[in-house]
């Protein structure tokens, strides 16, 4: 069983990482903040189909801000949908903002429509912590998926990411005879290589999705994270593996099931080797995102020490026990895959 940090502490984006995001047309002015949403009157809580909590909370605001809080909001949207084209925001509205009791980041959930057709979306307001921020940038730069999200001052607005939420599709889809168990099993495999190389941690069942799509004679299936509070944070290695979460044992145990040790090794070599690709066609992005984190703090020594002396072991590399910041130890994790991919 695994051991999370109870209560991971905000860590705020120093003045070089706000550089680089303006840089990267990821900060920018936005209508409405973070701590302007906390000033509603009331909420009720929201249930699922089954009638279970969920605990999501929607919550309603004064009268006389209501209506300036909206039109903020559709701002955003547009700003985050269609580069600030405002022409479509006659004919949205908002229908609910929900608010999450559960966890650390306390998120607001806006779901918009169209008028025209009912057609719904959602994107998600939360506290600007730079661990999470980071964890988006390197998922932009290392992963196959484009992160669209923004920032202003203590504001963080993000795109929703549509998926089964694994936690569902280990209990509701996982057993359906149309589903090849093997392609499932493979990415897990990738999934769990990718959030290791890259440092991300708490990827249990219940904060990655499953992305299931139709193909010729088959059904295809990807693994996408959507909570990214624990980048490069924790101390320990296994956090960063999630093969060792409880919650994640029945994909675990359809990889050993279903795949050899060969095919496994295949699999996280073919994963490693499509992020050095990656990295060297962002290669200049990720040297200034690399420069802004090799000096920030988003952890603690003690911390930092016992997974540089814990990488070092399992790659039998010292140079991961001489790092003195997480930025040296994620700095570390990257170049390997440069190094290897050369051979």
């Amino acid at each position: 069983m695994q051991s999370i940090s109870r209560k991971k502490i905000f860590f705020p984006l120093n003045p070089a990482f706000r550089k680089y995001l303006k840089l990267y047309e990821r900060e920018m002015p936005l209508p409405v903040s973070y701590e302007e949403l906390k000033y509603y009157d009331s909420g009720i809580p929201v249930y699922d189909k089954a009638g279970k909590d969920t605990l999501w909370e929607s919550v309603f605001y004064p009268q006389s801000m209501t209506a300036q809080l909206h039109a903020g909001l559709k701002r955003i949207y547009s700003i985050l949908k269609a580069g600030g084209d405002q022409s479509a925001e006659e004919h949205l509205h908002i229908e609910r903002i929900d608010y999450c009791t559960f966890g650390n980041s306390h998120p607001f959930r806006i779901k918009i429509v169209n008028n025209y057709n009912e057609v719904y979306d959602y994107f998600y307001i939360k506290i600007a912590d730079a661990s999470r921020i980071y964890g988006l940038e390197l998922e932009h730069i290392v992963s196959p998926y484009w992160m669209n999200f923004l920032v202003d001052g203590n504001t963080l607005v993000e795109e929703h990411i549509a998926g089964v939420p694994g936690d569902q599709f280990a209990k509701d889809y996982l057993d359906r005879p149309e589903f090849n168990k093997k392609r499932i099993a493979k990415e897990f495999v990738k999934f769990n290589e990718r959030c290791f190389v890259r440092l991300l941690g708490d990827m249990r069942s219940y904060n990655f999705i499953f992305d299931i799509t139709p193909d010729f004679d088959d059904v295809q299936f990807r693994i996408r994270a959507i909570d990214f509070d624990q980048q490069f944070y924790e101390g320990k290695k296994t956090l960063y593996m999630p093969q060792f979460f409880k919650e994640n044992r029945v994909f675990v145990e359809l990889a050993m099931q279903h795949l050899n040790a060969e095919v496994v090794k295949q699999y996280q070599q073919e994963e490693r080797s499509l992020i050095a690709r990656r990295i060297k066609t962002q290669r200049h992005r990720i040297k200034d995102l690399r420069d802004v984190i090799m000096t920030d703090r988003v952890s603690f020594p003690e911390k930092i020490s016992q997974l540089g002396e814990e990488l070092a072991q399992h790659y039998h590399d010292p140079v991961f026990a001489r790092c003195k910041t997480m930025g040296e130890i994620i700095e570390r994790s990257l170049k390997r895959l440069l190094v290897n991919s050369l051979r």
